[in-house]
């Protein structure tokens, strides 16, 4: 008998990570707040559930994709009433460590075994089924989520037995995503202010100790002026926020934090909210350019 996996959250990452799912044979009941979102997935095999509750029912994991701790526990608080006994919760979402710690409590509050899942890779790896998962959590409901789990992602690490390690390793990852596209996105607007072209960058670094295949990515779309998004400007100041009071509350200094969180708000405030992180290029190159 297939496993019903309830996929809740069908954006970006969620319809991806869903497509999986239905193409390695899992029984998918997905909802999203825009119907519409959804759509592919119905054509796919998915069963479109009216409301979270109503996802959930019978299923024996409980996959949230959300956009934050405070969106989650919105839609958990409405849909754990109606969970199967022995349920698994598996929290994909970039939450921070604070976040993961209130949704445990809500699961534990709701009789729910909840694990800590979130995963490294944007739109590309999800839907090509090879996304990194970070896990945290107890192993027997580890093991119970763990094949939904694979079926989109390459591989696991396993960070520890309490849920919120993974998260904590998820911000430390995502500083370095961010990190290093401002860092391209600086080093291609100073050669081009200097008067040089900003390919050569590129070209500099590729193949050598200094070279990242991110970095090649979006520097080419940089490039190009095309930020087709797969980690969105507003997504990454969500994680910059928390990263900086992550680091912040632990004694670590966040400086070079608060500088990427900086360009960052300043590709969000010059339109490119919505558009792809490698808009950042836009918020550090001349105006007259």
């Amino acid at each position: 008998m297939s496993t019903t996996v309830a996929v809740l959250g069908t954006g970006i990452m969620g319809s991806g990570m869903a497509a999986n799912l239905i193409a390695q044979g899992f029984d998918v009941r997905v909802w999203n707040r825009s119907r519409e979102k959804t759509r592919p997935l119905q054509d796919a095999g998915a069963q479109v559930a009216a409301s979270p509750d109503e996802a959930v029912e019978d299923a024996a994991v409980v996959l949230t994709v959300l956009f934050d701790e405070g969106v989650t526990a919105q839609v958990m608080e409405r849909a754990l009433p109606s969970a199967a006994p022995g349920a698994v919760w598996a929290q994909a979402g970039t939450v921070g460590v604070k976040g993961a710690a209130d949704l445990v409590k809500l699961a534990e509050r709701s009789g729910i075994r909840i694990v800590d899942t979130p995963v490294l890779g944007t739109r590309g790896p999800a839907e090509q089924g090879t996304l990194v998962v970070l896990t945290a959590g107890e192993e027997e409901a580890l093991a119970t989520a763990r094949p939904a789990l694979e079926a989109f992602s390459a591989r696991e690490i396993h960070v520890g037995d309490e849920p919120g390690r993974a998260s904590a390793l998820k911000l430390a990852c995502n500083a370095w995503v961010t990190t290093l596209t401002a860092g391209v996105a600086q080093s291609m607007a100073m050669a081009e202010a200097l008067g040089t072209d900003p390919r050569l960058f590129l070209e500099a670094i590729s193949g050598g100790p200094l070279d990242a295949g991110y970095a090649q990515v979006k520097g080419a779309a940089m490039l190009s002026g095309a930020y087709e998004p797969s980690f969105p400007v507003h997504g990454a100041l969500k994680d910059l926020d928390l990263m900086v009071d992550s680091a912040r509350s632990h004694g670590v200094a966040s400086g070079v934090l608060d500088g990427v969180r900086v360009q960052f708000r300043a590709a969000e405030l010059s339109g490119h909210r919505d558009e792809d992180i490698a808009a950042v290029f836009e918020a550090v190159t001349p105006d007259d350019r």
